[in-house]
């Protein structure tokens, strides 16, 4: 069986986890996964805080909070014993997975939802359904179970 490059873009909310948990379970049962977790951090923009902080700065604010963001889910996996590789990007969100996933050659991309639809959906927007939507690449959507 070859090997499934497989992304997991994560931000530390329990939905990044619900896909992380898809992820293991899919390890578990034996499939042959290259797993890689990415945060993506909105860049920030504003002339007045390039102002006053370096590039270098804004690299390290960047990267501390994309590996804070990380660490639920490389919990989660080191807990399991499971290889993973990380990565933090600044940019857009979708924008960002969609280009990160197509550049390096991932065979599919699991994330999480919230599980909305309708209405509700087109008001707030979802990284998860522009990327669905947009991705060339096959996408997982991990949405949160009925609770009883």
């Amino acid at each position: 069986m070859a090997m499934m490059k497989v992304l997991v873009p994560v931000d530390g909310s329990d939905n990044a986890n619900r896909a992380v948990a898809h992820v293991l379970a899919l390890y578990r049962s034996d499939a042959q996964l290259d797993i890689h977790l990415l945060n993506v951090q909105i860049p920030i923009d504003s002339g007045h805080a390039r102002l006053f902080v370096s590039p270098e700065e804004l690299e390290d604010y960047h990267r501390d909070e994309g590996l804070a963001a990380l660490t639920p889910a490389r919990h989660l996996l080191d807990e399991a014993h499971v290889p993973y590789t990380h990565h933090v990007a600044v940019g857009p969100v979708a924008d960002t997975i969609i280009r990160y996933a197509k550049e390096r050659g991932f065979d599919k991309v699991v994330m999480g939802s919230h599980g909305r639809t309708g209405l509700l959906q087109k008001v707030l927007g979802s990284v998860a359904h522009e990327v669905l939507k947009r991705s060339a690449i096959p996408v997982t959507l991990v949405k949160p179970g009925i609770e009883s």
